[in-house]
């Protein structure tokens, strides 16, 4: 019998759904946008891959594992270096770009602070957060991160994330617990995945109620032109 998947949010954005209308060719272009688009941010990146993963290991996807994998980290690779590229292109007009539906400055700013925080290994370390993953490479370009470094850290991230999860959902898969309660494994995931960001929240606005209000104005540089260690 087939397991039914619990829809996270809207049925355009449920795992299984997607992967029943648009197949591998879905999953992939899913997993490039939402490696380094603007738009991609809140596309369903974990919990698609673990269920792609799922149901290779089931036969609902007649593709070889070997395959699946190497093709999702291809698009990862891929994705971020499209971002890496916008970045570079865009500078700082993208910290002045003006809010809208799909656009959140608070969004930039976070994955610049993730960004200035780690160093390259946030290409790494971003790419199992939500909304940062999609950012961070936007900002190695605009940092004008030496594009080495980027690439090797790209690879890295893009096969740890992009075969890991897949990897991932293809083991747990053929557990029996886990094939009778996959709703739950989704839900586990997405919920996994905010952790980091809730302790981020937490995080940083303890410490702005410990640094209390700005004196003398601050800092007036634009995120852009800080943190020029990046470009080593």
């Amino acid at each position: 019998m087939t397991p039914t998947t619990l829809a996270l949010g809207p049925q355009w954005l449920d795992s299984d759904y997607l992967i029943s209308q648009f197949g591998l060719v879905g999953v992939l272009a899913i997993v490039f946008a939402e490696s380094g688009l603007l738009i991609g941010f809140f596309l369903p990146g974990d919990s698609l891959l673990f269920t792609t993963g799922l149901l290779v290991t089931t036969g609902k996807l007649d593709y070889p594992l070997w395959a699946v994998c190497g093709l999702v980290v291809l698009a990862a690779v891929l994705g971020d270096q499209a971002g890496y590229l916008f970045g570079r292109k865009v500078g700082p007009a993208l910290f002045r770009r003006p809010d809208s539906k799909l656009f959140k400055q608070e969004n930039v700013e976070k994955a610049h602070e993730f960004f200035e925080k780690y160093g390259p290994k946030s290409l790494v370390l971003a790419r199992f957060v939500p909304v940062i993953r999609t950012f961070t490479p936007i900002i190695a370009g605009v940092s004008q991160m030496n594009y080495r470094s980027f690439l090797t850290f790209n690879i890295i991230g893009g096969t740890l994330w992009g075969g890991g999860v897949t990897l991932l959902g293809a083991s747990l898969g053929k557990i029996e617990f886990v094939n009778k309660h996959i709703e739950m494994m989704l839900v586990g995931i997405v919920l996994i995945s905010v952790v980091p960001i809730g302790i981020e929240f937490l995080r940083a606005r303890s410490k702005a109620k410990k640094a209390g209000p700005p004196v003398g104005g601050g800092d007036q540089q634009p995120p852009a032109q800080r943190g020029r260690h990046a470009r080593r």
